[in-house]
Formats: structure tokens, sequence, C-alpha cells
């Protein structure tokens, strides 16, 4: 074979080639030679655990900034509650409540939240309308708004149970409490049924006015306590004073259903007459009222004092403004011992607060 020019090119292309081929196997080689030595000098080194964050921390210490204490921060501070407060919802059930000694129509009420007339509409049948046949041990129904709880009776309907108590229908059917179906509101007879808003007029068990002259009244109308009548004696001054020592309400306070105040006065405490006047009444009396004494003042004024555990002044007695006439008792239709103090004027009820003197 000669050397001619046209086999030049392809020699230098032989030899490319094979330079390639050395070069990279000489690469891999290199390459593993160098793997081949971290790896040894890995195995020389031992292994240590890593240093812990503190160690690490404290060999870095780093400049924080100086924190001033007086600096005032344009922030408004939130203070953690410690309580959570759980808003209060209307009750709607009706409580039966069991009477104890020393409570009033006008004390439940207030308790819970309510109009004493309300206690007395929805607890016909046990109080008869008068806030003194309270008694310990009887149990009374506690509506859960104001109204009338009724118990519904055979024959009534909706319109007509709404008009009898001055409210409306819808007020009855909306009442959650009542658990009325709005599009078919049967209600079976026995079952009470709030009113809300619902009144109605109900009985005063009152003694009436007796004045000093004639009374024409019979002891088996009003009592034995009763007086004939025909007296004549002491006259009022016109201004009254507090009728026992205690001057704070024990019991029930005046109110349409309560036509005086129930003074506090322990068992045989004095009770004094609040003006000067004639004894027109002196002993035991119907309608709850117990041992009772009513004198007639001579000016148009009337004053009555019950539930007296004993009486000291008669019929036709003439008593004088102070003067001791009873000691305060528990007589009568009463939870505990008080003095019930009334006033009358011409007939009619005076609040006794628009009378006494300031305590």
């Amino acid at each position: 074979m000669s050397n001619s020019p046209s086999s030049a090119p392809l020699r230098e292309g032989r030899w490319l080639y094979w330079g390639a081929w050395v070069l990279a196997i000489g690469l891999v080689l290199f390459a593993g030679y160098l793997g081949w030595r971290v790896r040894s000098a890995r195995a020389e080194v031992p292994i240590q655990a890593e240093a812990p964050v503190q160690a690490v921390a404290e060999r870095v210490r780093l400049a924080l900034p100086q924190l001033k204490p007086n600096v005032e921060l344009p922030a408004i501070p939130r203070y953690t509650k410690l309580h959570t407060v759980i808003p209060s919802r209307p009750r709607q059930d009706v409580l039966d409540y069991s009477v104890v000694a020393g409570d009033s129509v006008f004390g439940l009420a207030k308790s819970f939240g309510i109009k004493p007339e309300s206690i007395l509409w929805s607890n016909y049948d046990t109080l008869n309308d008068n806030p003194d046949q309270l008694s310990p041990g009887m149990s009374l129904k506690i509506p859960p708004v104001d109204g009338v709880l009724y118990q519904w009776q055979e024959g009534d309907m909706l319109q007509g149970v709404a008009e009898r108590f001055k409210a409306k229908v819808d007020e009855i059917l909306g009442w959650s409490g009542n658990k009325l179906d709005m599009t078919n509101p049967v209600i079976d007879p026995g079952t009470f049924v709030m009113v809300p808003g619902g009144e109605r007029e109900y009985r005063q068990w009152l003694v009436p006015t007796i004045p000093r002259g004639k009374a024409g009244v019979s002891s088996s109308l009003l009592g034995p306590g009763t007086c004939p009548g025909g007296y004549d004696g002491a006259y009022g001054t016109g201004g009254f004073i507090w009728p026992a020592d205690n001057h704070t309400i024990s019991g029930n306070d005046y109110w349409s259903g309560h036509l005086g105040i129930d003074l506090a006065a322990g068992l045989g405490a004095p009770v004094y007459a609040a003006d000067s006047g004639v004894v027109v009444f002196a002993g035991g009396a119907f309608g709850g009222y117990g041992n009772m004494i009513m004198i007639d003042h001579g000016n148009g004024y009337q004053t009555l004092y019950a539930h007296l555990n004993s009486v000291r002044a008669g019929c036709g007695s003439s008593v004088y403004q102070g003067q001791t006439i009873g000691f305060a008792g528990n007589s009568g239709n009463s939870t505990g011992a008080h003095l019930h103090f009334e006033v009358r004027y011409l007939g009619g009820f005076v609040s006794p607060w628009f009378v006494l003197p300031a305590p």
C-alpha cells in the first residue's frame, strides 16, 4: 500500500477515534481512584455524634438587640377573660314549687322574675285568688312568663280562651313552650296551656271597712272579732307612725292582689296604733287574716293589723298613736310571723308607703 495523499485523512480519523476511547477509559479509572481514596479516608476517621443544639448555640454567640422596658408600643392590650358568660335563655317549662315557711306570693314572684298576679292567676284552684292562702307544703305552679297558665277544658276554643284572658290567639300558638302545631292546634282537655301576657279579674279576699258607727255586720260573715259598732272616742291626728319596730318588708309588698304590706316582726313583737282612733274589730277574722284589729280614726282613715298572735285592745276602746294594741304572730293564713298592715281612706285602699314616714 502506498502512502498516497488520499489515505492521510483516514489515518487521522482513526487516531482521533482511538484517542477518545483511551481518554474516556482514563477518566473512568481516575474517578474510580478518587472514590477509593474518599472511602479510605472516611474509614480512617472515627464517626462522632453530632454536637447538641445547645453546644452549637454556645459556640455561636449572636448579638441580640437590647430590650428597652420603658418603650411604649402603639398597641391595644387584650386581657384574658377567666370566665365564660353563658347567655341566659328564657324559661319555657312550668315549675312545680313546694311552699316553705317564710314564702309569700310577692317574694316568689320576685325570685322567679314574674309578677305576683301571674302566680295567683296560674294557681286559682289552690289559692283561690287569695295570696294569704299560702301555707308550707302547698304545691304551686310557677309559670315561665307573665300571663295565665290555663288548664284546657272540654269544649274550649282558642279564640274564646284568648278573648277570656285579653290575649291574642297568635301569642298562644307562638309560645314555643305550648308545643302546639300551628297548622292543626289540637289541645286535649286537662292540658296546661300558657297564655302569655294574659290577665283576668280576680276575687279580692278582704275584710270590709268598718266605721265606728253602727256597722250592721254579722260575726258569721267577718269572724268572731266583729264589733257591733256605735262607738265614739279618740280621733286621729292625720299623720301616721310605723306600726312595728321593724320597717322592712317580710312577705308581700303592696300590689293589686295584696292591698297592704307585710312588715317583718318576730313572734310576740309589739304592734302599735299607727294613729289614734277607736277599735272597731278585735279578734279572729275570716279570709286568712287570723287575729286582727281594725281602728277607725274618725277622719276618713281606717288601719288594719292582721296575723296577730294576740290582741290587747277590745271593741270600742280608744287607742292613741304609738300605743301597743297587740302582738305580732302567725295566725290565719301565714307562712311565718309578721304584721300585715293596711291603710284605707273613705272605704278605698291606700298604699301604706304613701302615708308612713321614710324608714
